[in-house]
This record gives C-alpha cells, sequence and structure tokens, in this order.
C-alpha cells in the first residue's frame, strides 16, 4: 500500500504537504472502491482509501500533542488504526468510511500513547483510560492549574464525573505533571529558510472536510439507532421518555401522573425502566454494526 513516508519530526512538514495532494472521494467514488476491495482484495482500491483519509488521522493526531509524544509516530500509529478500519469496513451499512475509521484511527493512538507513556504506570481498564484521557480537558474547564495538585473539590467533581475514585485522580494529575509537555517553541527542523516551530501546528478552527462527512455521518448513524432503539419500548414508555428527556421544554412528573391517572413515583419508574431499555438496545444495535456504543444523557 502506497503511503507517503513520515521518517520523523524533520520530515514532518514535508509529508504533511504532500497529503494534501490527495483527493478526497466523494461517496460514490468510496462505495466503488469499498466493494472491489471487499470483493476482489484489490490492493489499489484499499491504497486510494486510506490515502484519500491521511489528512483525517493527522487532524486526529494533532488532539494527542499533549502527550509529550512526537507527532509522526502519533500519526504512523493512526495510520495503522485507518488501515485495520479500511479493512473492515463495509460500505453496504450506508455510512462513510471516515465515521468508522475514525474510532481505529483513535483507538490506535491511544493505545500507543498507554504504551509510550512510562510515568504512567497504569491498568488497562475503560475507567482508567477514561481519567487518562480526560483530565487535562476537565482541569482546563474547572480552571485548575496546570503544574499544581488539585484542589479537593476540583478531585471529587472529575472523580464523579468519570466514576472513579478520588485517589487515581490524584495520582493520574501527579503522573502527569512529571511527563509534561513540550515547548510550543520548540523547532521542528532546521534550514536556511528558518526553522518552524510547533506553535505553527496548533489546530485550525477550521474543520477538514473529512471531520465535517464524519461528525455529520455520525449524527445520523446515531440518530437512526435511536429510532430503532425506541421501538424495543411500548407506546406508554415511548411517551414517558419522550416527554421526560428528548424534548426541549420536558414535562414533569406531576403533569405526566395526571395524564395516566397515575401517581409521580409510578411515572418516575416507568422513565427509569424504559431509560434502561434504550441503554440495552442502543448497546446492542451499535455491537452489531461494530460502533462504540453511544452515551445516553
Amino acid at each position: 500500500m502506497s503511503v507517503p513516508a513520515l521518517g520523523g519530526e524533520a520530515s514532518l512538514n514535508r509529508y504533511m504537504s504532500e497529503i494534501k495532494k490527495f483527493p478526497i472521494l466523494t461517496a460514490e467514488q468510496e462505495y466503488m472502491l469499498a466493494k472491489r476491495y471487499e470483493e476482489h482484495e484489490d490492493p489499489e482500491a484499499a491504497a486510494q482509501l486510506v490515502t484519500s483519509h491521511l489528512r483525517l488521522v493527522a487532524k486526529i493526531a494533532m488532539g494527542y500533542r499533549g502527550y509529550g509524544l512526537p507527532v509522526s509516530d502519533l500519526i504512523s500509529e493512526g495510520n495503522v488504526g485507518l488501515m485495520q478500519g479500511v479493512k473492515k469496513f463495509d460500505a453496504d451499512r450506508g455510512f462513510r468510511l471516515a465515521t468508522y475509521a475514525m474510532w481505529w484511527i483513535k483507538a490506535s493512538i491511544q493505545e500507543y500513547i498507554l504504551r509510550s507513556w512510562s510515568l504512567v504506570k497504569m491498568g488497562t481498564t475503560a475507567a482508567q483510560k477514561k481519567l487518562f484521557f480526560n483530565l487535562r480537558r476537565m482541569k482546563k474547564n474547572l480552571d485548575a492549574y496546570e503544574d499544581s495538585d488539585l484542589h479537593p473539590d476540583d478531585v471529587t467533581k472529575i472523580a464523579t464525573d468519570l466514576g472513579v475514585p478520588e485517589q487515581e485522580v490524584i495520582n493520574m494529575n501527579r503522573r502527569m505533571m512529571m511527563g509534561g509537555d513540550g515547548s510550543l517553541n520548540v523547532p521542528m527542523r532546521n534550514g536556511e529558510d528558518g526553522s518552524g516551530e510547533w506553535q505553527d501546528w496548533l489546530k485550525d478552527d477550521n474543520p477538514l472536510q473529512d471531520e465535517l462527512v464524519a461528525d455529520a455521518e455520525e449524527a445520523e448513524v446515531r440518530h437512526d439507532m435511536l429510532l430503532e432503539a425506541m421501538d424495543s419500548l411500548n407506546e406508554r414508555e415511548k411517551h414517558i421518555l419522550t416527554e421526560r428527556r428528548l424534548t426541549e421544554n420536558p414535562q414533569t412528573l406531576e403533569e405526566l401522573s395526571q395524564v395516566y391517572d397515575v401517581s409521580r413515583e409510578r411515572i418516575r419508574q416507568i422513565e427509569v425502566r424504559a431509560f434502561e431499555k434504550l441503554q440495552k438496545a442502543m448497546h446492542r444495535i451499535a455491537t452489531e454494526r461494530l460502533l462504540p456504543s453511544p452515551a445516553l444523557a
């Protein structure tokens, strides 16, 4: 499979320029290539699917720069995930490759980060991974200092939101402080025309077309999954759950209790049971479609 060489940080600028030359596929082109690879194992079809999504890999990899690892390595690992996603992609399911492959890309990059962070001697539970990859963002939202211990109230909130013990939050924060981030002014390469710096690669506020397509497709897929999962509920459960959680102006327990001539507690029980049934149905559908289970608020 022909993918531009990524020899290290010194060649990152050249690599980023090269991958911009590959055209973005239309939905029809993508479908035909995916079918060619699925039915005939055509390596050229697979190569076109991969190269047309290399910019998406780079975009995702840039979001993980804060862990102190070379961006070139993050991109390389993301490319491995992209190739795995191409191999398992089923175009007949109705969504675009970017929507499906981005989960493989993220998973590959995250596994690499966990393997490479020697200062973070953490396990492999889902809760620990969630803590590792969300702690920095949550600290920023709480206006917590990046290089100091967390306030006890902040520790409690983070532990509660992520479902982990408070001591794990404290330990993880200290390990990440020890790891530290690289300066944004560190040169990426040297040359007669000057030195590019890390800050030159800060995230662009304008999303890539691949990302826009992926977001739109993902939203559509999740909406379809929700509609399908709602079929697991009876009419009363559908109505109560919709009025309580799926509308902009939810009704109160008192209002619904008057509609069904039952107590407010009974309405609450039906709502909870319906929500649990909906979660199970969404998980089942996601598993069948080889997608991560969506979180329901």
